[in-house]
């Protein structure tokens, strides 16, 4: 009988139960979905480089002997070793493609992936083993033959194999900030392949026991320093990069759905507060026939928990489902990967457990008092709340307020958790809509920074290794350009150390460095400046000192930081070519910075790429993390009607006493649709106010997950902020609409006699 009495009682308020089915939907539905998404890029990253026993770190010598390598072998921490060269090359295409070759003495760590072809062959000078996404774009396959040059050398290989490197998870070309397989690649040869007799190896790939920084202490210690550069895995740029995105997802797999869950429990304990105050009568005769306390308690319970429920079944089916693989179709195109995997957590069923189990204690917290009383108490109406005089009805004022203010108050004062309710629903919708609109104008802006305000060149030509003087100077005078130095660089403070990028200016005016408001800086010849996103992972400020030492150098210097400097997309220090050559340094120029469009060629030049090419890359690079900022705003959206209808639904049952009242006093439909629209206004208007800067909060936090490379402080756009507000008060004023029937078709008899 209590069961068919449910059934009834959730098809009279099927709005509201649909509601709280919704609301546990999308709390598991985004929790399970991003989670077994970013738990899926730690499964996929962990197999993957288990599988490729992918390198602990890798120690950089301009000529790495086998003297050198026993010497880190006998380093009680060193568990394995392996030599690789490793240069650069550019592969017999028209664009001139840049192939990154690697020349093995071994293949145990950080082993070749195949897919396609035969496996790695050391005995096997005369075949390469080649990067699969670079064969796909050029439409090569086993058998054909490459041509590689490097440093003068020129090599032709038949293609082996096809397949994944885990050092090259994540690659970019020198003309593009995302892959372009089109333009780069990897490949694998044995060392008999080199052709210039012994190799002269670079790298050498390490496994050790402990962290690195115990690792490269024992390195200094005992080996005095003689090699150019250590670098452990948490510092590789691919491994960083794959690191920081899972990071930045993890961050969504924590705050978001927290917010989804936390407004279905008090979605649901609104929704059972009112029918359960709405039966009062009805829960007293079932006393009063005999029905046990324990066995009611039961039958109310019972409510929230099968809506719930259902909602957390379908939720965590779907969302590993459909989640996952709209976010894998976009990662694959960043990161070379060969399987994604859909990640599993214990928490994902925790989560489930506990959100169905608080139904249930929500549902009881709702009803405990009602079904303690006894049946006599019960089946009388519930003593309405008497209201004193406030703080604000004793001022002057208060008298001269329309009846529209002073109802909406009192009704707010009276019903203290709902319009409470009504506020946090707002603020959650806001603080998403805002973070999410706000990643849009972060991406922006860091564009506008960084292509406009930093850089002002049209064209980049960047130079070979082996450019002579004579072959600059020339292209300097033919694109009126400026000389550039860019170099990766290890910097040190603090017991802490990070990789960077050292830049020397050498009179740029298509360079120009920028203080945290983008203000252009000037920077003297006995000056160094540090980006503030670097001087922040090195907590250091201006005053203090860093060591520091360009990447296939050993030399090391100390100097003292005399400025800070901000940019979004490139972390390290700027300094003059004066002061470069001052501290014993040499001035290197990498590249060719023109406010020509430069479409020529010149000897020296290995490739050019225009200010166009890459604001197109960026954009290319942003709409891969659109999806998820489209389905927080979707999700946002969602949330924000499901709440407003549903307290809108509530507000408009717990005063149709009151509205049956002021009808039959001669107030037409339209006054009270008025008087209802204000309080949604009200409630929307604090909930708006509270979540922008909420909204600003979050976006921060997540700002703070984009990686070591990236700086940008958290702003909020005018259109980001229109955008907001035409979201949330156009749904809250449609809601408002959506109860202008109900309004009018109030029955004035019934409504008043509720009660009696």
């Amino acid at each position: 009988m209590l069961a068919k009495k449910m059934i009834r009682d959730i098809k009279n308020h099927k709005i509201q139960f649909i509601s709280i089915f919704l609301m546990a939907f999308l709390g598991i539905y985004v929790f399970v979905g991003f989670g077994a998404e970013s738990f899926g890029f730690v499964e996929t990253a962990g197999e993957y480089y288990n599988e490729t026993n992918f390198a602990d770190g890798w120690i950089y010598a301009s000529n790495l002997n086998g003297d050198f390598q026993d010497d880190v072998n006998s380093l009680s921490l060193t568990k394995d070793s392996e030599r690789q060269l490793v240069v650069n090359s550019i592969a017999d295409f028209d664009n001139d493609p840049d192939i990154t070759l690697h020349f093995l003495e071994d293949d145990d760590i950080s082993k070749f992936y195949l897919v396609k072809g035969s496996e790695f062959n050391l005995s096997d000078g005369e075949g390469v083993w080649l990067d699969t996404r670079f064969a796909d774009a050029k439409n090569l396959t086993v058998g054909d033959n490459i041509t590689f040059e490097f440093n003068g050398i020129e090599v032709e290989k038949e293609i082996k194999g096809l397949g994944y490197s885990p050092e090259h998870l994540y690659q970019t070309s020198d003309s593009s900030m995302i892959p372009d397989y089109n333009k780069m690649g990897f490949a694998y040869m044995s060392y008999k392949a080199f052709p210039m007799g012994e190799v002269p190896y670079n790298v050498l790939l390490v496994k050790y026991d402990g962290n690195s920084s115990a690792y490269e202490k024992q390195l200094d210690n005992d080996l005095d320093r003689d090699y150019s550069s250590f670098l452990p895995r948490a510092q590789h740029p691919s491994f960083a990069e794959f690191q920081d995105e899972t990071e930045q997802h993890q961050m969504m797999t924590d705050v978001i759905p927290l917010i989804f869950i936390i407004i279905s429990m008090l979605t649901l304990l609104t929704t059972m507060t009112r029918i359960i105050n709405s039966q009062r009568t009805q829960i007293g005769v079932l006393k009063a026939l005999g029905f046990k306390n324990r066995t009611i308690m039961f039958h109310y319970i019972s409510y929230g928990f099968w809506m719930v429920l259902a909602g957390t079944i379908l939720g965590f089916i779907l969302g590993p489902l459909t989640l996952p693989q709209i976010m894998f179709d976009e990662m694959s195109s960043l990161y070379s990967i060969p399987n994604w995997i859909v990640g599993f957590d214990m928490s994902f069923i925790i989560v489930s457990v506990l959100m169905v189990g608080l139904s249930a204690v929500i549902s009881y917290l709702a009803c405990r008092n009602i079904v303690n009383e006894s049946p006599s108490s019960a089946i009388r109406p519930k003593v309405p709340k008497i209201t004193t005089t406030g703080f604000i009805e004793r001022f002057s004022f208060w008298k001269k307020s329309s009846f529209n203010v002073r109802w909406n108050y009192r009704d707010a004062k009276r019903n203290k958790f709902r319009s409470l309710m009504s506020i946090v629903g707002v603020l959650a919708c806001t603080l998403i809509i805002v973070a999410s609109f706000g990643c849009m104008d972060g991406f922006d802006e860091m564009k506008e920074w960084s292509y406009e305000d930093i850089n002002h060149y049209s064209s980049k030509l960047v130079l070979e290794e082996n450019a002579t003087e004579s072959q600059i100077d020339n292209i300097v005078e033919e694109v009126d350009g400026e000389r550039f130095m860019e170099s990766s660089i290890e910097i040190k403070a603090n017991d802490i150390k990070k990789s960077g990028v050292i830049t020397v200016l050498d009179d740029n005016e298509l360079y120009t460095p920028t203080d945290d408001n983008k203000n252009p800086i000037n920077i003297s010849d006995n000056e160094i400046s540090i980006s503030k996103k670097m001087a922040q992972l090195l907590d250091v400020k201006v005053g203090d000192t860093v060591k520091w030492h360009i990447m296939d150098s050993d030399k090391w210097v100390s100097t003292k930081i005399d400025n800070i400097h901000s940019d979004p997309t490139s972390q390290g220090i700027i300094l003059t070519k004066e002061k470069l050559e001052d501290l014993g340094l040499n001035y290197t120029e990498t590249s060719i910075i023109s406010s020509q469009e430069v479409k020529d060629n010149f000897t020296g030049v290995k490739t050019v790429f225009s200010m166009d090419s890459l604001t197109d890359s960026w954009d290319e690079m942003m709409e891969s993390s659109m999806s998820i900022i489209y389905l927080l705003a979707a999700f946002a959206a969602i949330l924000s009607v499901i709440v407003l209808y549903n307290l809108g639904l509530l507000s408009f049952t717990e005063i149709k006493r009151e509205f049956a009242t002021l009808k039959v006093l001669g107030f037409k439909s339209s006054h009270l649709r008025k008087l209802l629209l204000t309080q949604n206004l009200w409630f929307t208007t604090i909930g708006f106010l509270i979540g922008v800067p909420l909204g600003r909060e979050t976006l921060q936090y997540l700002w703070g997950t984009m990686g070591d490379s990236f700086y940008l402080k958290a702003t909020i756009s005018i259109k980001t902020l229109v955008i907001t507000f035409l979201i949330t008060y156009v749904v809250s004023i449609l809601v408002n609409l959506m109860f202008s029937g109900k309004i009018k078709k109030l029955n004035m008899v019934e409504s008043l006699k509720d009660n009696e």
